[in-house]
């Protein structure tokens, strides 16, 4: 597996690129914006979405995704919204039995499908789902970095992760791929109310408590979709919650702490150019718990701020008046 196709020219993906020419791999990205392209190519930056991260010279960009799919494996790291349509659009021009490592972490609006069933299009290819605690800036730079790779074919897995990985890349394999991608997806909802609870000043042990009962509320979600208990308490889990729940380089951390100091989300959004997953995937969590009768209070309470137009005191207040029950561990 020498030629690593990626597509999406995010700072995720232009991260992943740098580190997998770091393991010494061909890389073609295909990217949607013509300046990405044209300074990854010439200047060997991602001034839109890293900027500040020098980009080996051997790493290729394209808007011809016919070009980057021409590859022994792809990683599919558009933001979660997207990746139905980007499956679809990439499914022609993809070689049957191709790898295909989805990055992207969030749950489809309006099905409530993970990223797996959204990708469905990719039809005689093996789906993977790569997550885990990492930000880009950092996996740019070749910081030490441990992921989650989830496959059912094993083999397949060893392969990819010997493709991609490197000292400081270090992908783990599992087969749950319904946990890790719950795990990353929902991670992003308590990562904002996390950021809540920095902006209004309420305590380290408000945030402590926040990241031990969102755990369980990972936890009850993945094992009602069909995830495994154990993989939350891995890298994908834990892991993520805690980078990205505790870190103003999350944009998740950081619109909930935004949010919480009385910016309206709007403001918040307006000013960025990436996409915050979390925002999106707040509501599809909540609207998938519903059909599957799990109790998630943090997570709901967040989407009533997000997508409700609720007060946060008021949500507070009413988290804070929940009666009190036994504490079940994970």
């Amino acid at each position: 597996m020498q030629r690593v196709g990626i597509i999406g020219g995010g700072a995720w993906g232009t991260a992943l690129a740098a580190a997998v020419r770091r393991a010494g791999r061909d890389v073609t990205l295909w990217a949607l914006e013509p300046d990405v392209v044209d300074a990854i190519n010439t200047r060997h930056i991602n001034t839109l979405y890293l900027p500040g991260a020098d980009l080996d010279p051997a790493i290729t960009a394209t808007r011809d995704i016919a070009r980057a799919a021409d590859a022994d494996v792809m990683l599919l790291v558009v933001p979660a919204q997207h990746v139905r349509a980007m499956a679809a659009q990439l499914a022609p021009h993809i070689r049957a039995n191709t790898p295909v490592v989805i990055c992207a972490k969030g749950i489809e609006q309006g099905t409530g499908a993970l990223m797996t069933d959204a990708a469905a299009a990719l039809v005689d290819t093996t789906l993977m789902v790569l997550s885990g605690p990492s930000f880009a800036g950092e996996v740019a730079k070749g910081l030490p970095t441990a992921l989650t790779l989830a496959t059912a074919d094993a083999a397949r897995g060893r392969a990819v992760a010997t493709a991609i990985g490197s000292r400081t890349l270090r992908p783990y394999l599992s087969n749950d791929l319904i946990g890790a991608q719950v795990g990353g997806a929902v991670k992003n909802v308590l990562a904002i109310a996390c950021g809540i609870c920095e902006g209004r000043n309420l305590g380290a042990n408000a945030r402590a408590a926040l990241l031990t009962r969102g755990i369980a509320e990972i936890v009850r979600f993945a094992v009602a979709r069909g995830g495994q208990r154990e993989t939350l308490m891995g890298l994908s889990g834990v892991g993520d919650l805690v980078l990205t729940a505790t870190s103003m380089q999350s944009r998740n951390y950081s619109l909930g702490t935004a949010l919480g100091q009385g910016r309206t989300l709007a403001e918040v959004l307006g000013a960025r150019r990436s996409v915050t997953e979390g925002v999106t995937t707040a509501d599809a969590v909540m609207g998938l718990a519903a059909r599957l009768n799990v109790d998630m209070p943090i997570c709901g309470a967040v989407n009533d701020i997000l997508n409700r137009d609720a007060a946060i005191d008021a949500v507070m207040m009413a988290l804070l008046d929940r009666p009190l029950k036994d504490e079940v561990t994970p």
